[in-house]
């Protein structure tokens, strides 16, 4: 842990913005088997802020708001998560006709994994090299 970090666990979280944050949030859990840790939602039903862990890590989301912020504007996102079994994580994708960005392989750096898109167009990264 760096004098920096407040948490000697996860130290970076992704943040996603979604369209139908709502829809997001029930495909990640039901497809990559996130849980929801805090779901906030607006009157209207949309999400203000949500967390969603998966093992020691999370990704923090929330749907897009009108009009744009100026830091939703700047936004642009990918992800890498580690996984132990990347090959279920790809039958599992592919069941679901998730749109597979680069299939599954070994990488010549250690590891396996695949990229694929979310419902909403976010390319996720799956592997199980772990660069720590």
């Amino acid at each position: 842990m760096t004098a920096l970090s407040k948490n000697p666990g996860t130290t970076i979280i992704p943040v996603l913005r979604y369209r139908d944050a709502p829809a997001a949030i029930d495909w990640l859990c039901s497809v990559f088997s996130f849980v929801k840790h805090l779901v906030v939602l607006h009157e209207d039903g949309s999400v203000v802020h949500a967390q969603l862990s998966f093992g020691s890590g999370m990704v923090m989301l929330s749907s897009v708001s009108k009009p744009e912020s100026t830091f939703g504007r700047l936004m642009t996102q990918t992800i890498y998560v580690l996984v132990t079994d990347v090959d279920a994580v790809y039958a599992k994708a592919q069941a679901v006709g998730a749109k597979i960005a680069t299939a599954i392989r070994n990488e010549d750096y250690g590891g396996r994994g695949f990229s694929c898109y979310d419902l909403e167009g976010h390319l996720w990264s799956f592997g199980s090299y772990d660069p720590w």
